[in-house]
């Protein structure tokens, strides 16, 4: 299975926010669309990630003025990115690796989708019930 298969059936939608805006206004974002990160671009360049965590991190380190500084100043940089083509199991063992959540999809230097430990762990899921199934048939087919 590919990242494309998970794509296709979550959709491709990406929700962006520019480096120049507040954590106060990725946290809004972050709840108003029930999602876990935003990609930080820049003129159709990805420039980092901003998740929860970072806006955890920013309270608890700078308290109540986290809200008023920007998403440049905590973004995660240079993350770690997949492309559509590449395998679940080794999106797996990059998240692993890096300790990252979500993972931005780029074909070609463009962001195509956004995959989260939680769309990968679902996927591998559906896919042990599958191939159970399929053991549970062939098993009862050969007594």
């Amino acid at each position: 299975m590919t990242i494309e298969s998970i794509l296709r059936r979550k959709g491709t939608e990406v929700t962006t926010i520019a480096p120049d805006a507040s954590i106060k206004r990725a946290a809004d974002w972050l709840r108003a669309k029930n999602i876990g990160a935003l990609v930080v671009t820049s003129e159709n360049s990805v420039l980092g990630l901003i998740s929860e965590r970072e806006i955890v991190h920013a309270f608890s380190r700078y308290g109540e003025t986290a809200g008023t500084m920007l998403v440049k100043e905590i973004m995660q940089c240079g993350v770690t990115t997949v492309s559509p083509d590449e395998s679940v199991n080794r999106a797996m063992k990059l998240m692993t690796h890096h300790r990252v959540r979500h993972m931005p999809v780029l074909r070609g230097g463009k962001l195509v989708g956004i995959v989260s430990i939680g769309d990968v762990v679902k996927d591998r899921l559906e896919n042990l019930e599958l191939e159970t199934n399929i053991l549970r048939d062939v098993y009862k087919a050969a007594r």
